[in-house]
């Protein structure tokens, strides 16, 4: 039970850094191809920022 556990969590943390950081190009692309009413307040922020205005932080 605790080497399933060990493999749970370390193939979720591997998943996990494999998106795009936001603001990335990669990023504003796979929001413009997710439909917009899926995105979260703070999705449709940051893409505001990165990808339209293009702020760098």
């Amino acid at each position: 039970m605790k080497k399933m556990l060990v493999l749970l969590v370390l193939s979720s943390t591997l998943l996990a850094g494999c998106a795009p950081a936001v603001g990335s190009q990669k990023w504003c692309n796979a929001m413009e191809a997710k439909p917009k009413g899926d995105w979260s307040a703070n999705e449709a922020a940051e893409f505001a920022k990165h990808c339209i205005l293009k702020i760098k932080d």
